[in-house]
């Protein structure tokens, strides 16, 4: 196994833990006999916990934006869209609301470089946002990841498509009010 196989494995293994249990509840160890990646290399792969805890962050962010936005792209209505993405991905079986409030809600202001990646996601997700409301609609982008992000913590409690589509009946009465 070389370091890019073992990185991996690794990651593969951090996502599922530190989504599912959390970052705190799990320990270097855990992610190593879960990934079956020996511990020396594991360490020289990833030095410490925030290391990895960061690269995992980087990779969900990457996969979940790409996502989104493949979602919306060339969609009739591309801010439904964003909303029947989201309806999907709460109905997954594994969903646990969003891993980066997640973190943050785990390691509060605790080690910088994970804030600051949190921080760059959820700044992210609002120019998409801004995107699809278009130009000099700031304040309706700003309405929209309100919408977001309360469906995505509603869906963390009781998982399912509702939330997103009561978010996604919201967006609709903002736009249509924006409209007229």
């Amino acid at each position: 196994m070389d370091d890019e196989e073992a990185r991996i494995r690794l990651l593969d293994a951090a996502e599922a833990l530190f989504y599912a249990d959390g970052i705190q509840a799990v320990g270097m160890d855990r992610i190593r006999a879960e990934s079956g990646v020996p511990l020396k290399r594991l360490y020289r792969v990833f030095p410490a916990k925030e290391s990895l805890v960061i690269a995992y962050l980087e990779r969900r962010d990457h996969l979940w934006m790409t996502s989104l936005r493949d979602c919306v792209t060339g969609a009739p209505d591309p801010v439904a869209a964003v909303f029947d993405w989201l309806a999907q991905w709460f109905s997954e079986p594994d969903f646990r609301g969003c891993a980066f409030l997640n973190a943050y809600g785990e390691l509060g202001a605790g080690p910088a470089g994970i804030l600051d990646l949190v921080r760059r996601h959820k700044a992210q997700l609002r120019a998409l946002l801004a995107e699809l409301a278009g130009p000099g609609r700031d304040e309706l982008a700003d309405q929209l990841l309100i919408l977001v992000e309360g469906a995505t913590v509603v869906a963390a409690l009781d998982p399912g498509p509702t939330p997103a589509r009561r978010a996604g009946e919201a967006a609709a009465a903002l736009i249509r009010g924006r409209t007229h």
